[in-house]
């Protein structure tokens, strides 16, 4: 049994080697810096509103579906279990708002002021088991506190889309009878197509209608951005799809889109990154995706390969010094993104 163990072991370990070995450098596209934004579900819905604070100079839009205020775990994982996901206690929301604009003025995370033109969609389902919709009613409760009360963030604008019935998992468009559930690969068919609203919400109406994706879902290297080195708590290679007009070397939007906890590939497959819906929508509105990847582990403690929203991978993990998200900026930088951005 120790000898299967171990052979299974290595077989796992030479398969993720030989997938980052031929995963190839990310493209190289001609992005529009006024169109790159963040979505995700879950960890990663905490992940894109923590990329959105570290980062609002370039991610101008963020959706998050079934996620909290930023800065919710302060840090602490029994904070994350209990106020971040089950709303006991309830998020403080004016105190987050305070400690967001606290770590604004030290230069922790971007300039509020970046804000001003944001987009900002937040969606969860009231039979949300996991993350309770109190919760995320607290996440669109910080965005709109920061836009009234910091200055000149009037324009910011914030829609909260909770009156829908899903339970914990990114509805698609196809009906069936998992919308109810919160089980693997957490893609509800719920009749609603969570990703087109997302597009409409981040980039306006669709300008042309797309039946099915054309374009390409490539993998690519995502050890060859780490920040300096250090070990981002990503897998050997992440994916990214090219709309046509992307990959012809048209101008380009980006859109993040980070998977949940056991959603990754190593958990799902492709599922996520092909059957979300995400790809369809990206060919109509000419904005490549990129599906980054975590991965498991135990050292540090994150079994189900969750984006770090509470802090196993160090105390800034929610700054621009976190190495998620500078690996983030790192893999924007490298898409396309203008020096000085």
């Amino acid at each position: 049994m120790r000898w299967m163990k171990w052979c299974l072991a290595v077989a796992v370990l030479f398969a993720a080697t030989a997938q980052a070995d031929e995963a190839a450098p990310l493209p190289r596209l001609k992005l529009d810096p006024a169109r790159v934004a963040v979505t995700g579900l879950s960890s990663g819905a905490y992940m894109a509103t923590q990329a959105q604070l570290a980062w609002p100079e370039i991610f101008h839009g963020a959706a998050m579906v079934a996620g909290g205020p930023y800065g919710c775990a302060n840090g602490q994982l029994n904070a994350a279990l209990g106020s971040c996901m089950k709303g006991v206690p309830p998020p403080d929301v004016d105190a987050l708002v305070a400690r967001a604009e606290q770590r604004a003025k030290a230069g922790e995370i971007g300039p509020l002021a970046a804000l001003a033109h944001a987009r900002v969609y937040l969606l969860h389902g009231r039979a949300d088991a996991t993350v309770a919709p109190a919760v995320a009613e607290a996440g669109a409760a910080f965005y709109r506190k920061l836009r009234d009360g910091v200055p000149g963030l009037k324009g910011m604008q914030v829609v909260d889309d909770a009156g829908r019935d899903f339970a914990h998992n990114l509805p698609v468009a196809a009906s069936g009878d998992d919308c109810g559930k919160s089980e693997s690969p957490y893609l509800g068919h719920c009749g609603f197509d969570a990703a087109g609203a997302i597009f409409a919400h981040l980039y306006g109406p669709p300008p042309r209608a797309v039946a099915a994706a054309k374009g390409q879902l490539r993998t690519f290297d995502q050890d060859a951005l780490r920040p300096a080195g250090a070990d981002a708590f990503m897998a050997p290679a992440g994916y990214v799809y090219l709309p046509p007009d992307c990959a012809a070397g048209k101008p380009c939007g980006l859109l993040v889109a980070f998977h949940g906890c056991r959603q990754n590939a190593e958990s799902v497959g492709e599922a996520f990154v092909r059957d979300a819906g995400f790809n369809r929508w990206a060919d109509a509105y000419d904005v490549a995706v990129l599906y980054p990847q975590t991965r498991a582990s135990f050292a540090p403690l994150n079994p189900q390969a969750c984006w770090d929203w509470w802090g196993y991978s160090g105390s800034n993990y929610d700054t621009r010094q976190g190495v998620q998200l500078r690996w983030l900026a790192a893999a924007v930088r490298a898409v396309g993104l203008p020096d000085g951005k």
